[in-house]
């Protein structure tokens, strides 16, 4: 395992030359092929290509700037981030990801998907591109030995599409009762009832697209959804099936001419949409390092002691937007300390009750926003910073861990990106070049919120002062 995944890392192994043949074979309808990259916001960034190019872009790959990476939210250049008219805006190579060439079937048309990872000069994965900052920190895993088994389960809401311009947004309507909910059901089958149809599409849409999933529940939000993807002995893999489940669940929603959101806060009087990420690492045999036949493997304390004490460092790829931080708040589910405890979902590190083969951890602080490859890369970083040192974790919480905490995580994204930029831990695990481009890009994010006055500001003070 471990060598099939360097050989990913240090340059992208070539998908099997009879890949784009047997798919063209088995789809001879399709007529474009959607290839893109996915910037550290998650947004597909790439060309709609005629299906017959799909042969070319496995032999020469594809071209786009390398700016891209180094796009705020709203697709603007960050000229602090150096990548775009500074240094000429040139083009990095983009290669396929193997196995990534999918049908897709929330098209109108017949059509088809190819993710890449873009390449620098020197032919090797590009240092900004998300994908390789997971992979970088696969290796280090890999050079003790180590596997990562990870799984991401995630919160999204469905809304009125249609809704009018400057209105907030609204929770979709049960298609059944033609009414909204006003009230979450935490664990209501009758709201998965209501959404039966598209919940069955995107489950066959995910076979398709070769994305293991199974478990579909309602949440603690009106319209609010969980689905859980498959634990894989593949970080890279459980990454790129949570990037492009998330793109699968919004495409099939617009089928429906429903709004699927991933954003962390959407409504302020309801929960918000997290993300959370189960991991634990096999050694070479195989083995579960995490479970000992009880709850004390040395490797599991080690690696919770590292989370801890790297969490305030890594929160802007955990919660990437001013809107992030809405969703940390008290007693809300969402984690404001760096915190652990066995089958505690107040902590920001749970420990689930299942041992052997299953004994894992629950990293519950990142929001469903975040960028899956950097919320893995930050929590396989911090289990290997904690193993490597040996890091022993404070006590266990036990009962409310909001009430038991002196240590708080970053407040907002400002401080956040204050304890990123100084960080050597940062530096060290995820490359000056990646964390140069990452934090530019949010602090252009964060300086726009700033200079932009809220419609609620001005309802509130504009005529009564």
């Amino acid at each position: 395992m471990a060598t099939r995944i360097k050989s990913v890392v240090g340059s992208p192994a070539p998908a099997p030359v009879d890949e784009p043949t047997a798919f063209l074979r088995a789809n001879p309808d399709v007529e474009t092929v959607d290839a893109f990259v996915v910037d550290h916001n998650g947004v597909a960034r790439g060309k709609r290509l005629p299906a017959s190019t799909i042969p070319k872009i496995f032999e020469n790959g594809l071209f786009l700037p390398r700016s891209v990476h180094a796009l705020d939210i709203w697709g603007r250049d960050v000229a602090d981030a150096g990548m775009a008219l500074q240094s000429g805006d040139g083009d990095g190579r983009c290669v396929p990801v193997p196995g990534s060439l999918k049908r897709v079937t929330w098209a109108d048309r017949p059509s088809a998907q190819l993710l890449l990872q873009m390449l620098g000069h020197d032919g090797r994965p590009f240092a900004a591109d998300p994908r390789s900052v997971l992979a970088r920190v696969v290796d280090r895993l890999a050079d003790l030995g180590l596997t990562a088994v990870a799984a991401c389960e995630l919160e999204f809401y469905l809304l009125e599409r249609n809704r009018p311009a400057g209105q907030p947004p609204r929770p979709a309507c049960c298609p059944l009762t033609g009414r909204a909910p006003s009230s979450p059901n935490v664990y209501g089958l009758d709201e998965l009832d209501s959404f039966a149809e598209l919940f069955r599409e995107i489950t066959e849409a995910a076979k398709v697209q070769g994305i293991p999933c199974d478990t579909i529940l309602t949440e603690h939000g009106p319209s609010q959804f969980e689905i859980n993807l498959w634990h894989q002995p593949d970080a890279l893999r459980a990454a790129d099936c949570a990037v492009l489940f998330k793109r699968l669940i919004k495409g099939t929603a617009r089928r429906h001419h429903l709004e699927a959101t991933f954003m962390a806060k959407p409504f302020g009087e309801f929960a918000g949409n997290g993300m959370h990420v189960h991991v634990s690492l096999l050694d070479r045999a195989g083995r579960n390092l995490f479970d000992d036949g009880g709850l004390g493997a040395p490797e599991l304390r080690h690696a919770v002691g590292g989370l801890l004490a790297t969490m305030p460092q890594i929160m802007p790829m955990l919660a990437p937007n001013p809107n992030s931080f809405r969703r940390l708040r008290p007693n809300s589910y969402a984690p404001t300390t760096p915190t652990w405890g066995y089958e505690n979902r107040s902590v920001s590190i749970r420990i689930p009750q299942a041992g052997g083969p299953a004994r894992r951890l629950e990293h519950r602080v990142a929001g469903a926003d975040a960028d899956p490859r950097l919320v893995i890369a930050a929590i396989l970083a911090g289990a290997h910073h904690g193993i490597v040192n040996r890091i022993e974790p404070p006590p266990e919480s036990v009962g409310n861990a909001y009430e038991q905490s002196t240590r708080v995580l970053p407040p907002s994204l400002a401080d956040a990106l204050d304890e990123f930029e100084k960080s050597a831990f940062v530096q060290q695990y995820f490359g000056a070049e990646f964390c140069r481009v990452f934090a530019a890009c949010k602090w252009q994010e964060l300086d726009t919120h700033t200079d932009t006055v809220p419609v609620s500001e001005h309802e509130a003070y504009l005529t009564a002062l």
